[in-house]
């Protein structure tokens, strides 16, 4: 039997559909703020343990809260996703057919590219080839604004990839849609948009991975061949190109009321 939800439960639930996504740091603080707000038993490293719970009362509605790696920096991030379609016309709700179409031809260019980036001048190139209908650029300068709040894509320095909150609610779409670009990362299992790959087998792994994985080793060799890794190994100053926008404060998502 499923453990019983507390109040303490929904109210990180509320706070967490509110964000769509959450750096893992801040899901800590919340769980914490939740127990004490609701004075139930706060355990610092059950925080998994807590999301079980959650997540066993959310499979009758296809929904779970998921735990993902950044591709930027490797911070954990948890997100709400839905298990009931894979399908990318999941998010026909928010957007019209042609932002869709838009958004899939930005996932095309992410997804063929050599780096997992796409340059926001090929993006835009793609407004007027659009076939359910045409947009300015300007338009579609917008509508990359809002695939960003969003938190369907991230952007730096105009190079547009795909957000952590994207992989995680999309990751079987794209290993079915892109079976011969999209890879699983060698060490850490999960699908790797940015990532290196050995030239020997094609073994992919992420940037953050490959990082721990060789840092104790004088010669990088790939995990799976054995041959020597080519690829330069990332230094230690990874910056999190998909970190949500804007900061999560307590204060103020602790307003919510629960139910």
């Amino acid at each position: 039997m499923a453990a019983q939800m507390t109040d303490a439960h929904r109210r990180f639930l509320q706070v967490l559909m509110s964000h769509g996504i959450m750096e893992g740091s801040e899901a800590r603080k919340l769980h914490k703020c939740c127990c004490e707000i609701h004075k139930v038993y706060y355990a610092h490293d059950k925080l998994d343990h807590f999301i079980t719970t959650i997540n066993s009362h959310l499979q009758p509605l296809f929904m779970q809260i998921r735990k993902g790696m950044s591709e930027g920096d490797g911070r954990a991030h948890y997100a709400l996703v839905n298990l009931a379609e894979t399908e990318i016309t999941k998010l026909a709700s928010d957007y019209a057919e042609n932002e869709l179409e838009l958004f899939k031809k930005t996932m095309d260019l992410i997804m063929l590219s050599e780096n997992g980036f796409a340059s926001s001048t090929d993006i835009l190139n793609l407004a007027d080839q659009l076939k359910t209908k045409k947009m300015k650029k300007k338009e579609a300068e917008q509508m990359l604004k809002v695939f960003v709040e969003n938190k369907w894509l991230s952007e730096r320095n105009g190079e547009y990839t795909l957000h952590t909150r994207c992989i995680m609610e999309m990751e079987q779409y794209i290993l079915t849609n892109y079976p011969d670009t999209a890879r699983k990362c060698n060490i850490c299992h999960t699908l790797a948009v940015q990532s290196q790959v050995c030239e020997s087998c094609g073994t992919g792994m992420h940037l953050p991975c490959v990082r721990k994985y060789f840092k104790a080793q004088t010669e990088p060799r790939c995990p799976q061949c054995n041959t020597t890794w080519s690829c330069d190994i990332p230094g230690t100053d990874l910056r999190d190109s998909q970190s949500p926008s804007g900061t999560w404060r307590a204060e103020k998502s602790f307003t919510l009321s629960a139910r």
